[in-house]
């Protein structure tokens, strides 16, 4: 299958160009009933969302078989990273973690439509047994010190944790410096200049003295 389009610099056929046309038509259906994004920013989805979610796709580690999304919402970035990873990474799980329950049922719904074939887990991250994933993401779920306990949970010992992370994300490194180890690499998003993609490895408590 050629590669027609770029999506943040990802190739994609034109059927997964359209896949994810789709998608966006489903979240607009679906977004005024259960607030899936905010007014503001439906407007601008395919920017805002759909090509800030496309571009962690550039983190993917080769051999990786399992991404886990925490507070998956509106399924960015997680529904699209199963559409991309239909075409590219054909055996890579990817599987949704959302809480709010019409969320999740939207997040089902909209991946049967869609026919992706990912897990929608219906409860709060720190409650679901650990996943053993290789990928973690989340995007606009937590700080960042908040979102290292539920990567440790659920990631592998080699895995990578992706975030997403406006434009205080030095502040948010910092903060969570102060009880974590881990090795980073921000580098700075598609979608906007002052905005970074925290890429994060080794991620372990700093022991108390």
């Amino acid at each position: 299958m050629t590669a027609d389009l770029s999506i943040a610099g990802v190739d994609v056929s034109r059927e997964t160009a359209a896949t994810l046309r789709s998608f966006e038509a489903i979240v607009r259906r679906w977004s005024p009933a259960i607030n899936l994004v905010s007014h503001s920013s439906l407007p601008d989805l395919w920017d805002r969302h759909i090509v800030d979610s496309a571009q962690l796709l550039h983190f993917y580690q080769s051999g990786s078989r399992s991404w886990v999304d925490i507070g998956s919402g509106a399924g960015f970035p997680g529904l699209v990273i199963a559409i991309l990873a239909r075409e590219k990474h054909a055996s890579l799980k990817v599987t949704l973690i959302e809480s709010d329950q019409r969320k999740a049922t939207f997040l089902r719904e909209a991946a049967r439509q869609l026919s992706l074939q990912c897990d929608v887990i219906a409860q709060r991250a720190e409650a679901v047994p650990s996943l053993g994933a290789d990928i973690l993401s989340a995007r606009a779920f937590s700080t960042l010190t908040s979102l290292l306990p539920v990567a440790e949970r659920h990631l592998m010992p080699k895995g990578v944790a992706i975030f997403p992370k406006g434009k205080s994300w030095r502040d948010e490194v910092e903060d969570a410096r102060k009880g974590w180890s881990f090795a980073l690499d921000a580098v700075k998003s598609v979608s906007n200049n002052e905005a970074a993609v925290l890429v994060l490895k080794e991620i372990s408590r700093v022991p108390h003295h």
